[in-house]
């Protein structure tokens, strides 16, 4: 089965054709090397993939016959990611939003005054 066909199948992907837009962008790589949609996934296969910050590690169990529902994605794919890959991404997500609040726009003048502050008083 194709790479793009199987990330699809296995539901790391809503449409074949993000996994096949993934896959040319270089944030898939099986068995260490970077691969083109149209290259042939066996069992055993070691993928890596880049989604939303985060480096996914599988390895490919079964080639399933078409997309599968989500709590028989198990039999097709073990997941070896690290926690600490999910922690790293908590930790980004908390800092983006530690200051501002998205949607508030561009920083008021008392905002400007209170980090030129802040930055006078580190130095």
């Amino acid at each position: 089965m194709r790479i793009d066909k199987y990330l699809w199948c296995t539901r790391y992907y809503k449409t074949r054709n993000l996994a096949s837009t993934a896959v040319k962008k270089g944030q898939i790589k099986v068995n260490g090397t970077v691969v083109k949609p149209s290259r042939e996934v066996y069992p055993m296969d070691q993928i890596v993939l880049r989604k939303d910050q985060i480096d996914h590690q599988l390895t490919v169990l079964d080639i399933p016959e078409s997309r599968v529902g989500a709590k028989l994605v198990d039999i097709y794919r073990k997941d070896t990611t690290p926690k600490e890959a999910f922690e790293h991404n908590e930790l980004l997500q908390f800092a983006k939003t530690h200051y501002r609040k998205k949607g508030l726009g561009r920083p008021t003048k008392k905002d400007r005054r209170d980090m030129d502050d802040y930055l006078d008083e580190s130095e």
